[in-house]
């Protein structure tokens, strides 16, 4: 255990660079991740994780870079970069606090209350930390020390727990369903080792002359195990940055299920067209052909005839079947067949899924000044839908623009997005030569082209008052 002791002693610099840093790069993955747009409560809450992340990464760096100052720096200037360093020390905590209470109040609204409690108790801490500086006669150092000791224990401790707490119950409420399955049980990994960090980060603190800093610390861990629990505290760090990256996969996840609801509704929608024309074109003109030949026929035949009775039946009947037929048609279509272009394309864009992926932005100019007609404007929103369909499945955009305006004419449409630009061989899909198929029978033309500096931009040109 000796060997041990020494091993750690010798390495202690790299051991703190380390911790530092697995944090930090915590906090860089939290923040990385673009949740804007997710409708999970984790999703909302992540930010303050990431918060802790990243200040406790410095915290524990200013354990390598003050001493190394403070043979250039004046004990004035030390004084001051070790308060900065608890206070940096304190804040981690609130924000661990602060996420904690986030994940716990969506399920549980009696809590609402606390979500002032870490700002409160880090205030307490902050007013605690300046009184004793004020009347203790101690140095900078046992001061600070003592700071970092209640840091811990007002913060740290409860801040540990309530967000292992909160973590575990938001996985169990939001990722029940088998598809989320590996992300979920990365959350419940790092919800157990968040709750052991509440004993190796709040309870194990530095030695201080009060109950029960002089008797569970730093130096009494060490020698009871052989090693400092900054190697524990590291191990525990590596685990929750692995298991929180590995989760962070449920944000693509839901993003590929909207993509996949979008991809069906839209699937769907293209069956009920084809089924209503076929119906249109087909089945009521049939019936509509075998009424007229029953009528041809009623008109032969005597008034008090039998056969006159049952022709009359045979005429209502398929009357009857035309008027269900028509109605069918009519429930088939689409909700936006007998809406006005302005109105369908403000719905189209409000109701997208798309929305909730990336930053929609509408922009129309000049269509009120005529009417556009509707049978007309169901075939412009059906371009437009396919549009941003193919955005949220191939463009991986962060913006897209909707702009329509009325010129010389013309109806001008253009589908703007920042994503990754667009491939030869997405040309070749059926949803865009159906879109182009469209655009010609409306008499005008689709175009496709790269949007600098980059994306894909579709441009939809046909004329204003010319009919189908």
């Amino acid at each position: 255990m000796t060997f041990w002791r020494e091993f750690f002693s010798l390495n202690h610099t790299i051991l703190l660079f380390i911790y530092g840093q697995v944090f930090f790069v915590l906090g860089l993955a939290i923040l990385w991740q673009s949740r804007h747009h997710s409708r999970l409560n984790l999703a909302r809450s992540l930010g303050w994780l990431g918060a802790f992340g990243l200040a406790h990464g410095l915290h524990e760096w200013g354990d390598i870079f003050i001493p190394v100052q403070a043979e250039y720096l004046s004990q004035t200037w030390v004084a001051m970069l070790l308060v900065m360093q608890v206070c940096l020390l304190a804040f981690s905590f609130a924000a661990l606090l602060q996420f904690g209470v986030e994940m716990l109040r969506p399920l549980y609204p009696r809590l609402q209350g606390l979500v002032v409690a870490p700002a409160l108790l880090l205030v307490l801490w902050l007013t605690g930390f300046v009184w004793r500086s004020q009347v203790a006669s101690q140095p900078a150092a046992e001061l600070v020390t003592e700071a970092n000791v209640w840091a811990r224990y007002v913060l740290g401790f409860p801040g540990a727990l309530v967000a292992a707490l909160g973590l575990r119950q938001q996985t169990r409420r939001q990722l029940q369903n088998r598809a989320f399955a590996r992300p979920a049980a990365a959350f419940q990994t790092a919800s157990a080792t968040l709750a052991a960090y509440a004993l190796l980060g709040g309870l194990i603190v530095p030695p201080a002359p009060f109950f029960p800093a002089n008797f569970l610390n730093t130096q009494t861990f060490t020698h009871l195990l052989g090693m400092p629990p900054l190697v524990l505290r590291s191990l525990a760090g590596l685990v929750l940055v692995l298991s929180i990256v590995r989760g962070l996969e449920i944000f693509e996840m839901e993003i590929d299920r909207r993509i996949e609801e979008m991809e069906q509704a839209q699937i769907l929608q293209a069956e009920r067209e084809r089924v209503s024309r076929e119906l249109h074109d087909g089945a009521i003109q049939t019936v509509y052909t075998a009424g007229l030949m029953a009528e041809a026929m009623r008109r032969k035949v005597d008034d008090n005839s039998p056969l006159a009775l049952r022709l009359d039946r045979v005429i209502a009947a398929l009357q009857h079947a035309i008027r269900d037929l028509r109605q069918f048609v009519v429930q088939l279509e689409p909700d936006t067949a007998h809406e006005g272009l302005v109105e369908g394309l403000r719905k189209l864009t409000e109701e997208s899924q798309l929305g909730s992926l990336v930053e929609l932005e509408v922009n129309l100019q000049g269509l009120e000044a005529g009417t556009f007609p509707p049978a007309r404007a169901a075939h412009v929103l059906a371009i437009v839908n396919e549009a941003l369909s193919n955005i949220a499945r191939h463009a991986r955009a962060r913006h897209v623009q909707v702009s329509a305006r009325r010129q010389n004419g013309q109806l001008l449409v253009s589908v703007t997005d920042d994503g990754c630009g667009f491939s030869e061989e997405a040309g070749a899909g059926f949803g865009l030569r159906n879109m182009r198929d469209r655009a010609r029978l409306l008499g005008g033309a689709l175009r496709i082209e790269k949007h600098e500096p980059q994306g894909t931009r579709v441009l939809l040109s046909i004329p204003w008052n010319e009919p189908l």
